[in-house]
């Protein structure tokens, strides 16, 4: 019995590395992959989180209170400054766009007078509520010009909110600054207390931001993590192109006929194939994953942590194999030729990877998008690997990966035997 099932691997192996096309789609086309895809993607990462923001900036204004801005943005680190104060605002847009430049900021030429006019009137509204007297023959009137903001069309909306967030806030720095030197002076108070001034612009609530996660050694989200166990999962379900034609070449060319008339069992064979594929796909993990963990880094991208439940991670594997073997199965004993195998296999692949999270986050989907990945397998063992290496999971939080995996599975596997015994090639 032992000898039938090695001869049977071997046989399956012998196979499968003759398959130089499928072996390509298997082990090349991934590695390609997760170093193209996270090279883009840690380069988007490092834009938004290390590199500062490349701004131009065109300050009109006469005072100083424009000038105070600039210093204010150049002192947060946040921006790369370049600044054209002679250009005009008529040709503020041609210049953003030949330079390179995604966001711009245009002080006008009243900003420091609108800010004093507005001043004034705060503290003179605060002055007649209180009933004390002051002085308000030299309060101006002046409107508040705004400042105008550009960004290039192909920025996102949330992205440049996110900038004018920030400018918004050291112009809050500013007005209050200048609302208490006002009102010192309204007072006729000789000089302005620095400690009421630096506490009122400080006295901001504190947030502590938290990540939510059940281990303290958890890694934290980058490019790596996300795109080296999505593409490696892409290319295990991406067998079906090698899996399934085989089988359906098999059926078509009678080897499925002979076998019953040998005196071995055709289930021998059929788990033959399920274990020398399960081993390849395992291989794809180990063959990717250690290229997150030796090569990735040295090139500049981030490391890839292993997951410290080892067990847990194994399994996640394990199941993800399963399910990407017994998909294919069940392609290559539906197909009619290998040119369907090959065609709808790799289609449904593509179509699962795009609702199921690998092209991108489920989270940035549509609602009815969100419901339909539920019913793709690859974002369940996407899902399961997130559990591992974002959030520290537990085998508790495992149990619907694992259960949706083994559901799938079964329905696979169920629905293969089924069609090849309607055939009575079983």
């Amino acid at each position: 019995m032992m000898f039938k099932v090695f001869s049977s691997i071997r046989k399956e192996f012998l196979l499968l590395v003759n398959d130089k096309v499928g072996l390509t789609l298997m082990f090349v086309m991934p590695l390609l992959l997760v170093f193209i895809i996270t090279i883009i993607q840690d380069s988007a990462y490092k834009i938004v989180n290390e590199n500062e923001i490349p701004m131009l900036v065109v300050n009109h204004d006469k005072g100083q209170q424009g000038d105070k801005l600039l210093a204010l943005l150049q002192e947060s680190r946040l921006f790369k400054i370049d600044t054209l104060n002679n250009l005009p605002e008529s040709d503020l847009k041609k210049e953003l766009l030949a330079k390179g430049k995604m966001i711009a900021l245009y002080i006008p030429s009243g900003f420091s007078d609108g800010l004093e006019s507005k001043a004034g009137e705060v503290s003179h509204i605060m002055m007649t509520d209180l009933g004390l007297e002051h002085d308000s023959t030299n309060l101006k009137n002046k409107p508040m010009p705004a400042l105008s903001f550009y960004r290039d069309p192909v920025l996102q909306e949330n992205y440049s909110a996110s900038v004018m967030g920030v400018v918004q806030s050291y112009m809050s720095v500013i007005e209050n600054s200048m609302m208490i030197e006002r009102l010192y002076a309204d007072m006729d108070f000789d000089a302005t207390s620095d400690k009421l001034k630096d506490k009122m612009i400080s006295n901001r609530v504190k947030i502590n931001q938290v990540v939510a996660s059940n281990s303290n050694s958890v890694a934290v989200p980058n490019s790596t993590q996300h795109n080296v166990p999505a593409w490696t999962i892409f290319a295990m379900f991406f067998m079906v192109v090698s899996l399934g034609s085989n089988i359906v070449k098999e059926r078509i060319n009678g080897s499925f006929l002979r076998l019953k008339t040998m005196p071995t069992s055709f289930m021998l064979v059929m788990f033959s194939k399920m274990s020398v594929y399960v081993v390849v796909a395992v291989l794809q993990v180990v063959v990717t994953f250690s290229a997150g963990v030796y090569i990735l880094p040295k090139i500049g991208l981030p490391e890839l942590t292993i997951p410290d439940n080892f067990p847990a991670f194994a399994a996640v594997v394990f199941m993800s194999s399963m399910a990407a073997v017994s998909y294919a199965l069940l392609i290559g004993a539906m197909a009619h030729t290998q040119e369907q195998a090959n065609g709808f296999g790799a289609i449904s692949i593509i179509i699962f990877g795009a609702i199921g999270g690998i092209l991108v986050p489920t989270f940035v989907m549509p609602q009815f998008m969100q419901f339909a990945s539920n019913f793709s397998p690859l974002h369940w063992c996407l899902e399961g690997f997130y559990i591992l290496f974002l959030k520290g999971g537990s085998w508790h939080e495992l149990k619907a990966v694992m259960l949706f995996l083994g559901v799938f599975i079964l329905i696979c596997q169920l629905c293969t035997y089924i069609k090849l015994r309607i055939e009575k090639i079983i």
